[in-house]
């Protein structure tokens, strides 16, 4: 019996694990692999050492060939999981490839120059060194700058919004911000009426930074300029992501109410 308890003792710490969001998946099947061992290690001795009775006889064996089930199933799971976010990330990348093929044609650029797309959720890179990096500014001074952004925005004045925004919306910025600066940046754009410069912002907003603060409401604005570039289908497939991404969310009610008066089936 303390046999079966020490191998429960084991996997009650690699289920935990399983459900904490800062452990990675490959963290995981480190510790199903290291289970795997031990449950191996403790049959080959309840079954060899000639003292079965003493691990709890027949019984021992049954409940060890539970968790034995127990344990490929977590395995299977995981690398279901895997998969699962593999594809999403894949569809997601391929979404945003052709969001910025075609807000490229419609600012006058040229497709063929955009290079591979980054996978969703994957930070914009830091600025080549030829390039002088933009030296981030201090968190706190930071934030200050996008309140007041915030502020003047209300107001309607959008140009000191973006000199505000700029330096914190730059590859090579602070991440922790950078996502709401973009996002702010969209929408100073959007108020001059540059939409095709505002639609990119929400764009690199939501892809670059997809579980940040902004991240619902970049979607959302993002539908919303496709739709006044004339670009309705994709107008409508990306304000129905908002609901599948953020259900529960304002943006996302939003967005229905969007897709509604665009008349998206």
């Amino acid at each position: 019996m303390r046999a079966v308890a020490l191998i429960l003792a084991l996997l009650l710490p690699a289920v935990a694990g399983a459900q904490d969001r800062a452990q990675t998946l490959a963290d995981i099947r480190a510790e199903l692999g290291a289970l795997g061992a031990e449950i191996a290690a403790l049959r080959a001795e309840m079954t060899g050492s000639g003292s079965l009775a003493a691990f709890g006889g027949v019984t021992a064996l049954d409940r060890m060939d539970a968790l034995e089930a127990a344990l490929t199933s977590l395995n299977a799971r995981t690398e279901a999981l895997q998969l699962r976010i593999d594809r999403i990330v894949a569809d997601g990348t391929n979404r945003i490839a052709d969001l910025e093929f075609r807000l490229t044609e419609l600012e006058g650029g040229d497709p063929a120059g955009l290079g591979t797309p980054r996978p969703l959720g994957e930070p914009a890179p830091a600025a080549s060194a030829v390039v002088a990096p933009v030296q981030p500014a201090a968190s706190g001074s930071a934030a200050a700058d996008l309140g007041r952004a915030r502020e003047v925005l209300g107001q309607g004045d959008f140009r000191t919004a973006l000199a505000l925004v700029a330096p914190h919306a730059a590859p090579g910025a602070d991440d922790a911000l950078r996502g709401e600066a973009l996002f702010l940046q969209g929408r100073a754009l959007e108020g001059q009426g540059d939409t095709a410069a505002a639609a990119r912002a929400f764009l690199d907003s939501f892809s670059g930074y997809p579980a940040g603060p902004a991240a619902a409401d970049a979607l959302f604005r993002l539908g919303l300029a496709l739709g006044t570039l004339g670009q309705r289908a994709e107008a409508c497939i990306t304000l129905a992501e908002v609901g599948l991404r953020y259900p529960g969310s304002a943006a996302a009610a939003e967005a229905a109410a969007a897709a509604a008066t665009l008349a998206c089936g």
